[in-house]
């Protein structure tokens, strides 16, 4: 329960962040049944194709494939310790944070790691070349009230994108379960997690969609509608890449990052940010992020000993 809340209040920024922030307008509970309804028939796609797994196979690598039969303290303090965080408005990677406790050696931390640093490196060059090239038209055309179509396209682009990510990051709640569940146990998973939606959308995204809406014309449905089917496409890619599991908050962070740059390189009309602030913005986001690496490796290191002699090997230390 801590992990599924935690890690879906987190990350909620990079899938759901830009569909309530551009749908501030319209009642919470429509919102939340479309992305809840979206959730129930993805997992259940996952549970019914893969005999009961629910994390679309994300969870088979050597490092994650065995169930844990018991938990240490560290691994329960693991979501406990996100939920703070995220109190704090820190957009930190939660597949670290959470997936790394169970990590069964230092060769799994490093996959996740090389992954997501790809990750986030892809999502910041493409950034930088689509905003680089429309942001001057988006910032000409995007003014006054948007088409009827426009709201459509989003909510499509937005429940394709959720899916997409619930693909990808369902795992960091998933580890802490049998990693096939029966028919009882999956509707417990399912209908927690719906619930746990409600009260997120009721909350409109809690403190930490302040890190989505103080980006450059965010709360514009046309441009959240952009920044969600780019995302899609990208966290399409890495599913298809390999079953290691990523960071998709890295990935999240490098689109806004090289989008904000764009903007702030290409608009000289005063729309986008200073690149000055533009770029604290970005520094201040992979710090956070960077913070959460840091916690999740010693983590991980404190809990399991295989970790800790490697890492002492790797530097030396006797």
């Amino acid at each position: 329960m801590f992990a599924a809340y935690s890690a879906i209040a987190n990350d909620s920024i990079q899938t759901i962040g830009t569909f309530l922030a551009s749908n501030h307008d319209k009642s919470w509970y429509l919102l939340w049944l479309f992305i809840g309804g979206i959730f129930l028939l993805t997992v259940s796609f996952s549970w019914f194709t893969y005999s009961g797994d629910v994390s679309y196979q994300r969870l088979t690598t050597s490092a994650l494939a065995v169930a844990p039969t018991s938990f240490s303290f560290l691994q329960i303090a693991a979501p406990i310790f996100l939920l703070i965080i995220t109190r704090l408005r820190m957009p930190v990677s939660t597949t670290f944070l959470i997936l790394s406790c169970f990590a069964a050696d230092l060769a799994g931390i490093t996959g996740m790691l090389i992954k997501s640093m790809g990750g986030y490196v892809t999502a910041f060059v493409v950034g930088i070349l689509v905003w680089g090239a429309v942001s001057r038209w988006i910032t000409k055309n995007f003014t006054g009230e948007a088409k009827p179509y426009w709201r459509v396209l989003q909510w499509i682009t937005s429940g394709c994108l959720w899916s997409v990510w619930v693909m990808q990051d369902i795992a960091n709640v998933a580890v802490y379960l049998p990693r096939s569940l029966n028919g009882g146990q999956f509707i417990a998973f399912a209908l927690f997690i719906f619930f746990g939606l409600g009260v997120l959308f009721y909350l409109r995204g809690d403190k930490i969609q302040q890190i989505v809406t103080e980006k450059s014309y965010i709360t514009d449905v046309r441009s959240a509608t952009i920044i969600d089917f780019i995302y899609a496409i990208l966290l399409f890619f890495f599913k298809e890449l390999s079953n290691i599991p990523m960071s998709t908050t890295w990935v999240f962070i490098g689109l806004l990052a090289g989008r904000e740059l764009a903007m702030s390189i290409m608009d000289h009309d005063g729309h986008g940010k200073p690149m000055k602030k533009a770029l604290k913005l970005i520094r201040r986001d992979m710090l956070y992020a960077g913070i959460g690496l840091l916690v999740s490796i010693l983590l991980a290191i404190s809990i399991n000993p295989n970790i800790n002699r490697e890492v002492m090997e790797l530097f030396g230390i006797k």
